[in-house]
């Protein structure tokens, strides 16, 4: 009996961390983003240089200036390139985001991708990888074929 019970528990806890996930992809989709993205798997062409145990926008100094329903700009703190991310569709495998910024190179050149969020697990951080799935409201600008050679996850 008692394992029964200790089986049910264990049940009811992971279907209660499962919908605590769900809710937060939905209700507050882009805070939701801004915090938990790995920045690491963004496109190289707009994430910040890499550094050693640094992971989030906030471990890199990025601060949100504008928040939304279905945008976020984010800029370093410092001084330096903005960062916008839309949120495109929602779907129980992950989120479609499009990511624009300028590239880093001396013409300051606008970049523009979608990408495609998930989740691993309920504690880690939203992985991302380029989407072939194509978005009207973003389209692809800028960078150079060998971008997408950031992450997959």
């Amino acid at each position: 009996m008692k394992l029964l019970y200790g089986v049910a528990v264990l049940a009811l806890a992971s279907s209660a961390l499962a919908r605590t996930n769900e809710m937060n992809f939905t209700e507050k989709a882009v805070e939701f983003v801004v915090d938990k993205l790995d920045v690491t798997t963004v496109p190289s062409t707009i994430r910040p240089k890499h550094e050693k145990a640094k992971k989030t926008f906030s471990d890199y100094g990025y601060a949100t200036r504008q928040l939304d329903e279905k945008e976020a700009i984010i800029e370093p703190t410092p001084n330096g390139p903005q960062i916008n991310i839309r949120v495109l569709q929602r779907e129980t495998k992950g989120i479609y985001v499009c990511v624009a910024g300028t590239q880093k190179n001396t013409n300051k050149e606008r970049i523009q991708r979608v990408l495609f969020l998930k989740l691993r697990n309920s504690n880690g951080l939203l992985k991302s990888r380029e989407s072939f799935k194509e978005f009207s409201s973003c389209p692809v600008i800028g960078g150079s074929d060998n971008d997408s050679a950031a992450s997959s996850y």
